[in-house]
Formats: C-alpha cells, sequence, structure tokens
C-alpha cells in the first residue's frame, strides 16, 4: 500500500499543475509550493536553529498560535516556520508577525520529503490536529528530529483503523508523542499499541480566552449599536442567509444585526444586502453616516470578527446550514453568550457539548430560528443563563498548551540549549 500511495502522490503532483489552469483554488495551490525549497534556503541558513510547525488551514493555525507564542517566548532567536497545505490558511496568515517564515508545504513525495529537511533541518516539528505525511514523517525521524502532534483528533474512519491501513500506522510510530483532544482520540489511538499519547484537550480554547484579556473596543460598532439588544452573524455562507434573513427584516426597532459574511465578495455581499428590507449600511459605506439610524451593518472587510463578538448579545455562527463546515463557535463563546448555529455540526465535539450544556441552540429552517431568537430576546433570564453556560464552557476547558508544554520540556532542553 505505501507503493501504491507514493505513487498516488507522484500522480497528482504530476496532475495538478494541469489543472490549475482551470480552477482558480487549484491554481493557488499549486503556484503557491512553485519555488518553495528555493524560497526556504534563502530564508533558513544551516546554522540556524528551525521549530516548524505545520497547519492544515486557518483552524489548525489557530490552534497552533498559543503554542507558538510560548515557544517564540522562550526561544527568541530562533526561527519558527510554519506551513500550510491549503490556500485560505496560507493567504489568510502569510503575512502574520508571528512566525519567521510562512508557505506552503511541498506535496508528500519521497524527494519532496527528503529535500524539505535537508533544508530547513528543523530542531522540533509540530503538527497540529491532522495532516498525517508518512514521508514527512519517516524523514524526521531519520535525522532523528522529536515530532509531536498537537490538539490532534483521530476518528474510526481514518487510514490508520482500516485493514489496508499497516503503512500509515507505520508513520505514526515515527511521532514521539501524541498530544490528543478528547477521550475518543487517546482510546483509538492505543488501541493501535501506542503508549505515548496523552490527554491534554483543545488549544483553542487557550486562543480564545485570552481575547477577552484584550482591547476589543470598535468605534464604529458602538455608534452603531447605540444601546440597542444586538446580533451578530458571524462566518455566515448564502445557506446561513436563507434562515434569518426573514427574521432580520421583521425584526423590532430595539435590535440591531451585524453581519460578517465568510465570503466578502461584492457579488455576494449585493445579495445579501438585497434580500433584506431593513436599513442596511456596509462597512465599507459607513463614512459621514449616522450609523444608529441603520438596523443592519454589514462587514465587507474582514480582521473585527472577533471584536465584534464581544458587543453581541445573542451570536449565530455559520457554516452549519450547509457543508461548508461550523466555524469558530468559541470566539463568541468566551463573552459568555449565547449561541445559535445550523444543523449540520455532528463532526464538531465542542458544539455538541455545549449544545448538551444549554449554551448552544441548533436550528434546521427559519421557523426554528425565529423561535430562539424570539425567546433569547424576550426572556432575558434565560439568555443570560445560556450565556454564562458558554463562557464557564470556555474557562472550564483551558489548560492544553501549558500540558504541551510540560510534556515536551524534556525533549526541548535536550536540543535546544
Amino acid at each position: 500500500m505505501k507503493h501504491l500511495y507514493d505513487l498516488l502522490i507522484a500522480t497528482v503532483n504530476a496532475v495538478l499543475p494541469l489543472l490549475g489552469g482551470i480552477n482558480p483554488k487549484l491554481n493557488k495551490f499549486v503556484e503557491g509550493r512553485k519555488g518553495v525549497l528555493e524560497f526556504l534556503n534563502k530564508k533558513i541558513a544551516p546554522e540556524d536553529t528551525v521549530i516548524w510547525f505545520h497547519c492544515a488551514s486557518l483552524g489548525e493555525y489557530e490552534q497552533g498560535v498559543p503554542v507558538m507564542k510560548a515557544l517564540k517566548q522562550k526561544y527568541p532567536t530562533y526561527q519558527l516556520l510554519v506551513t500550510f497545505f491549503s490556500p485560505s490558511g496560507y493567504e489568510a496568515k502569510k503575512n502574520s508577525k508571528l512566525a519567521d517564515i510562512i508557505c506552503y508545504l511541498p506535496l508528500d513525495t519521497k524527494s519532496n520529503a527528503k529535500n524539505f529537511m535537508q533544508v530547513v533541518h528543523p530542531k522540533l516539528a509540530v503538527f497540529v490536529k491532522y495532516e498525517f505525511w508518512p514521508n514527512y514523517l519517516r524523514e524526521l525521524e531519520n535525522i532523528k528530529t522529536p515530532t509531536f502532534f498537537i490538539s490532534a483528533v483521530f476518528r474510526k474512519n481514518q487510514t490508520f483503523f482500516k485493514w489496508y491501513g499497516g503503512f500509515m500506522r507505520k508513520a505514526l510510530k515515527c511521532a514521539n508523542h501524541f498530544f490528543v483532544q478528547d477521550k475518543e482520540s487517546l482510546h483509538l489511538v492505543e488501541s493501535l499499541g501506542f503508549t505515548n499519547a496523552s490527554l491534554s484537550g483543545d488549544t483553542r480554547f487557550d486562543r480564545v480566552s485570552h481575547q477577552i484579556e484584550m482591547d476589543n473596543s470598535v468605534d464604529f460598532i458602538e455608534a452603531f449599536i447605540a444601546e440597542r439588544t444586538c446580533i451578530v452573524l458571524g462566518s455566515t455562507w448564502p445557506e446561513d442567509e436563507a434562515v434569518f434573513v426573514e427574521f432580520i427584516n421583521k425584526a423590532p426597532e430595539d435590535c440591531c444585526f451585524i453581519i460578517a459574511p465568510h465570503e466578502i465578495k461584492a457579488q455576494k455581499v449585493t445579495s445579501l444586502v438585497g434580500k433584506l428590507t431593513a436599513a442596511t449600511v456596509l462597512y465599507s459605506h459607513k463614512e459621514g453616516k449616522e450609523l444608529k439610524n441603520f438596523q443592519v451593518f454589514v462587514m465587507d472587510t474582514i480582521g473585527y470578527l472577533s471584536r465584534v463578538y464581544s458587543y453581541a448579545d445573542i451570536a449565530y455562527v455559520g457554516g452549519a446550514m450547509g457543508t461548508s463546515g461550523l466555524h469558530n463557535i468559541l470566539e463568541p463563546a468566551t463573552f459568555g453568550i449565547p449561541i445559535v448555529i445550523g444543523k449540520n455540526f455532528e463532526k464538531f465535539r465542542e458544539a455538541k457539548q455545549l449544545q448538551k450544556l444549554a449554551g448552544l441552540f441548533s436550528v434546521a429552517n427559519p421557523k426554528e430560528f425565529s423561535e430562539i431568537m424570539n425567546k433569547l430576546l424576550i426572556d432575558k433570564k434565560f439568555r443570560e443563563k445560556s450565556g454564562m453556560i458558554a463562557g464557564h464552557f470556555i474557562n472550564s476547558n483551558t489548560g492544553a498548551t501549558n500540558i504541551i508544554l510540560d510534556g515536551v520540556r524534556t525533549y526541548l532542553e535536550k536540543i535546544i540549549p
């Protein structure tokens, strides 16, 4: 099976450039990987000490941030390299100041893995959540680099647990330790015979918990809300719009809404605004306007959502009405507000947990959306209790970063003076 895997990856590596001219997203995937090794060779000197984090996309990057920050603070003179698999993650964080070097990870061919290690020669490798690349893992073992998986998740449908997954199970033996998010993952990795795994939790809780300590003030948002009850609808898609637009159009005047679409392309923003009959203003058109005279504020920009959540009385988090995947519910939860989401969230452990605690509510259609929103708006005690549950959920799940740092300390002291 290993030979078949290598053949498949090599074939993908050869075919992708041909498909890149057809699909814009694939084109970014292909073009972004061109010249990566040459780029790294210019950035990394043979004498440099490199700590390497690999993240599939943006969500995994956010999970890695608390550990990255801690290591950067302790070892400020060392190079922090962050690689991404997907264009969405890379494009969002390519200019981040946290890492010294940010780039795509070349596909997992034997030659790419070997050449990557020769250029980067990492002293420590950290894979966030998943992304189990066997050729890279074997090369890390060959050069004796301590390798860890943090906030790791294992599921029964993964290759490791199939009859044909022997080569992947063998690749996992290259890792020094697995810091897993939940008990199910711990039991699954232990069922493979691994004893180098421990339950640490999810570093995202540490990440979002610090947001409440920051200055979250946004002057134009304060001017817009003007003491009204505020509902923030974050990272929304057209499928989400189909659920909440009707409610917004009929909402009382003492409510206001801030919508932050996941995609801010002009055509999609125009489509959203066209469905709204309530007085609406865009971020891009806000200058010179009396913002409190509008009931809906559409954020056709990026970079504000985590702070905007601090102004919310209720939050709706998008992604779960369709197939794109539920977006980050932990960001609003840290501010102690009730959360509403769509119907498709079976793969999101934290959403299921918070729903059981009654700090989160799932809706499947406009009727259900209106029902829970009206209850949260009318019954202030219910709203405050649900929000308190959400905030406590965050606070009670922090600490993963310290567990991980304590766990790797012995390795760090051996390899980094």
